[in-house]
């Protein structure tokens, strides 16, 4: 099955995992994707590798983030959909371990999110119908720093996007944020009880409710590691 209106999409943190699937499953769909993250890349099918733009690189550095960007502009001209997996475990220091490894996770996804908006900002403008995804783990949507805190678009990648949103919409870039549920911000009234998700049924939610461009989503994962398995 292939989608009738195929589109340019950018998928982060998409060497293995939920973005490897995503990244598989929208190929598959018909469409054009970028695919970045730090190799090895878990392998695609051949046939699927023409619509493929691989990206090895580092978002955490904006010169990395431009480069890519700009291997997309030199590609396709524009981005419709631009995917920022920040549940991504690529970033982290070798050093890291116990509070340290948590601060550095959501730190890292925070700049690597916000790099790749903003090197990609230009494509979505020249794109159709503009498209933004955020997706957090249940890791990095936890508040960085002191808990107690009020969250900011420095301590919490969740009130990072929510802002993200704001600036967006007079762009007429719809942003949408999947995440699992939190105290201070909940998405729905609802509970929503964690699932047995894997990337390939993750991803496939994800990518059947996208066309409705809903502002939030809630994936609530029994296993993180199944989703964004950790990678140094």
């Amino acid at each position: 099955m292939t989608t009738e209106h195929p589109k340019r999409i950018w998928v982060t943190g998409a060497s293995t995992g939920l973005g490897h699937a995503l990244a598989l499953h929208l190929l598959s769909l018909g469409h054009q994707v970028a695919v970045s993250g730090r190799a090895p890349f878990d392998a695609l099918p051949g046939n699927l590798l023409s619509r493929c733009l691989m990206l090895d690189g580092d978002l955490n550095d904006a010169a990395q983030a431009e480069r890519m960007s700009q291997c997309i502009q030199d590609h396709w001209g524009a981005l419709d959909t631009l995917i920022l997996n920040a549940g991504t475990c690529d970033y982290l220091d070798e050093q890291a371990s116990g509070t340290a490894l948590f601060e550095a996770l959501i730190a890292s996804n925070l700049a690597a999110s916000s790099h790749g908006l903003d090197s990609a900002l230009p494509l979505l403008l020249a794109g159709r119908k503009a498209h933004v995804v955020g997706i957090l783990s249940s890791l990095t949507a936890i508040q960085q720093h002191e808990s107690s805190q009020w969250p900011t678009a420095q301590n919490s990648l969740g009130q990072w996007f929510s802002e993200t949103r704001s600036r967006l919409s007079p762009q007429e870039i719809d942003l949408t944020l999947v995440t699992p549920q939190t105290l201070k911000k909940p998405v729905t009234q609802s509970i929503a009880l964690p699932q047995q998700w894997t990337a390939d049924t993750a991803a496939l939610a994800i990518i059947d409710r996208l066309p409705r461009r809903m502002p939030e989503m809630v994936l609530e994962a029994l296993s993180t590691s199944s989703l964004w398995p950790l990678r140094r």
